[in-house]
């Protein structure tokens, strides 16, 4: 097989600088640390090592706003999280890890090894490596 052919990994395009939070923290404490650190989400820190990671983004927040009236200090990461975070292998084709998102209609999945976090790939990542492709 040439390299040219060689399918293209979650791995070789995840971002390993994820970003986590307590799923007791605030949501003010959320949209500050998204804010601070240039992301649409934060992976939610596991309680125990059987516990499952949750995911919190822009849009579950938005949600939590509406409902509360614009009172952010009314709800918790713990009460708006996607709990669990739909996972993939990092040793995964990423076109099977796209067709994921767009079954379940989520824009970022997590990645695991061995069940613990090792990054996050979104839709972002995967029609970039699409679009560099296409430019070669």
């Amino acid at each position: 097989m040439t390299s040219e052919h060689q399918p293209q990994l979650v791995e070789q395009l995840m971002n390993r600088e994820v970003v986590t939070i307590s799923p007791m923290a605030s949501l003010r404490e959320a949209l500050r640390l998204m804010r601070d650190r240039h992301v649409k989400s934060l992976v939610v820190e596991k309680a125990h090592e059987h516990d499952a990671y949750g995911i919190l983004t822009y849009t579950s927040i938005l949600k939590a706003i509406v409902a509360e009236d614009g009172d952010i200090d009314m709800a918790n990461v713990y009460d708006e999280m996607n709990k669990p975070a739909i996972s993939v292998p990092g040793n995964m084709e990423t076109k099977y890890a796209a067709r994921l998102m767009v079954s379940q209609g989520i824009r970022r999945v997590i990645v695991l090894k061995n069940d613990e976090l090792v990054g996050l790939i979104t839709m972002s990542d995967i029609v970039g490596a699409i679009l560099e492709k296409a430019d070669e």
